[in-house]
């Protein structure tokens, strides 16, 4: 009879990878649910018993005390595995949270006289854990979580063996996390630019046919800010282009603090050109968010202090920047294709760029203004029609 296994949800599962790596709006292609269920069954044919679960801590909840987080139910077996996932306990009490604060495996012979012991979880599933074993589970050096078995199936207690045993698949979990860990940081360096942070102009492209693609379905609209700095060729030549990489970093960091609505692209164009595609954002909002990015520019003061690409202070000011804006329902024709939509949408946004430098920059403009000078049709069609 194959084990049933219970885990969270894939998409609830993701926020327990949120360690060293950047935040990501789109799922993986690797599955951290499959992973430790398929790793808690082999666990359980080694060592056969009656329940068993894995618990992590979450990241992004961390504490410096270790006591003070909780752990969560993300895998489990047994008769009340359905009752415990996505339950969270104290790390400050129970077998587990000794475990995961120690880093050292603790065995119970007899459960309800261990002093370690929480019966808090058997009260609450009505349920009688009797012995028990509990394993740390680490990433690299640092505990994460904990993998416990409870009530040995065939023999009176857990032996030394099965300790080992577990402790082997321990080390399992650990590379299982570590690889989808790793697999994860490879996805997000193909899709970012690496000066800034932000996404690059190919998976800008990439994004943005999907989220057109489901704001057309949904009859949400979407809006495409086109933002260029002003003269940012004075800022390399008058201090070096070491510097002007640092603004072009600072910038990325201030435009992704600005855009904080699911599903979002903030893209890094090329040179001191940035875009960003807001999902479910109409003209008026688009406006006046062009305007607040428009203003924090000019009231920023640039390699403030020494950075990874500036090694000295400049407190560089005066930086401005011309934006324009196009929305999806306001700009772009409702019979379009989604790759007609994205090229018009990334056509407009930018002429109405052109519109805000010509008019004399640091501004925002809105597509549909005149032009008085359009980009030729040649450099249209290189840049958007992808």
């Amino acid at each position: 009879m194959t084990l049933e296994i219970h885990h969270l949800d894939p998409d609830q599962m993701e926020a327990f990878l949120e360690r060293r790596r950047a935040t990501l709006a789109f799922t993986s292609e690797m599955s951290l649910a499959e992973n430790l269920a398929e790793i808690l069954r082999k666990a359980n044919e080694f060592v056969p018993s009656l329940a068993g679960s894995i618990l992590l801590d979450n990241p992004l909840d961390k504490k410096p005390d270790k006591s003070q987080n909780l752990l969560t139910f993300v895998a489990a077996f047994g008769e009340k595995a359905l009752e415990l996932i996505g339950r969270k306990i104290s790390a400050h009490h129970g077998i587990a949270g000794r475990v995961y604060t120690t880093g050292e495996a603790h065995h119970a012979s007899v459960a309800s006289d261990d002093e370690y012991f929480f019966p808090g979880i058997d009260r609450m599933t009505d349920y009688q854990t009797r012995s028990l074993i509990a394993i740390p589970i680490r990433i690299e050096q640092e505990v994460c979580g904990v993998l416990e078995l409870i009530n040995r199936q065939g023999a009176k207690d857990f032996s030394d063996e099965d300790r080992n045993l577990l402790q082997i698949f321990a080390g399992y979990i650990s590379i299982s996390i570590q690889n989808i860990l790793d697999g994860r940081r490879a996805q997000e360096l193909a899709k970012r630019d690496n000066l800034t942070g932000l996404f690059n102009d190919h998976f800008l492209h990439v994004a943005l046919d999907r989220s057109i693609t489901e704001c057309l379905a949904d009859r949400r609209d979407l809006a495409v800010l086109f933002l260029d700095l002003d003269y940012f060729k004075r800022v390399n030549d008058s201090h070096g282009h070491l510097a002007g990489s640092q603004v072009l970093r600072e910038v990325g960091y201030l435009l992704q603090s600005y855009v904080k609505r699911l599903g979002s692209i903030p893209a890094r164009y090329g040179g001191d050109e940035f875009v960003l595609a807001i999902p479910g954002c109409d003209l008026e909002e688009a406006s006046d968010l062009a305007e607040s990015i428009r203003t924090a520019i000019v009231e920023s003061t640039f390699c403030a202090k020494p950075g990874d690409m500036q090694r000295e202070a400049l407190g560089l000011t005066g930086i401005t920047c011309s934006i324009g804006v196009a929305t999806l329902h306001r700009h772009v024709e409702p019979h379009f294709s989604v790759k007609e939509a994205k090229s018009a949408i990334l056509r407009l946004a930018d002429m109405a760029m052109y519109v805000a430098k010509e008019t004399g920059r640091n501004r925002t403009a809105v597509a549909g203004e005149p032009v008085r000078r359009r980009p030729s049709t040649a450099e249209i069609e290189s840049r958007y029609t992808r």
